[in-house]
């Protein structure tokens, strides 16, 4: 495939447009926070992670034209993929229909779901200070990695608080893998807070 004929070009318009609208919003939604935190609070709006679930909500994997080594290897659904195809589609949207249009879809699949996306970047940090906050807590995730189809690593984590099981999560990597377990148990335990 020619480099001129992937979507980059449309991901890399696609990520400016998206930070934009998601800078705009924050910047109306919060009038008296300051940019340090205005920051904190887009990037985590617009990772890779916040942008999968995103693609995953439209079936983005189902319309991608990939290598045959890509597809055969699972590429429908890495984060990496999915979310670089999603901030192609903003580019495409933005290209159509201008800057309107492109703020309407993302506010629709992204700020829309501010407090899911918010969590998804957050749940290790919101659940270790749930478990400081407890007496004589502990908390400790176990990691293995598990089968998987074709040659993708595959990793299950899962969280312990005090020696009791809470919660599992899967991802690519480990750290994605305990982060996955750490927003269950946030969602098990109600922990939302990410203010």
């Amino acid at each position: 495939m020619c480099r001129y004929e992937s979507n980059q070009r449309l991901e890399f318009l696609g990520d400016a447009v998206l930070e934009l609208a998601i800078s705009e919003y924050l910047y109306h939604e919060h009038p008296r926070v300051e940019e340090g935190e205005l920051t904190r609070k887009r990037s985590s709006l617009v990772f890779e992670t916040a942008l999968d679930v995103c693609a995953r909500s439209i079936a983005l994997g189902d319309y991608l034209y990939l290598g045959k080594g890509e597809d055969a290897g699972s590429g429908r659904n890495k984060p990496s993929i999915l979310s670089d195809a999603f901030e192609a589609v903003i580019g495409a949207i933005y290209l159509d229909g201008g800057f309107d249009e492109a703020r309407r879809f993302i506010k629709t699949f992204v700020i829309n779901n501010v407090d899911e996306m918010s969590l998804l970047r957050d749940g290790k940090s919101l659940i270790q200070k749930y478990v400081q906050s407890m007496h004589e807590s502990d908390l400790r995730y176990e990691v293995d990695e598990i089968a998987a189809p074709g040659h993708a690593e595959r990793f299950r984590a899962r969280l312990f608080i005090n020696d009791k099981l809470y919660s599992e999560g899967t991802g690519q990597s480990k750290k994605s893998a305990e982060q996955n377990a750490a927003v269950a148990a946030c969602r098990i335990l109600n922990i939302s807070n990410v203010s």
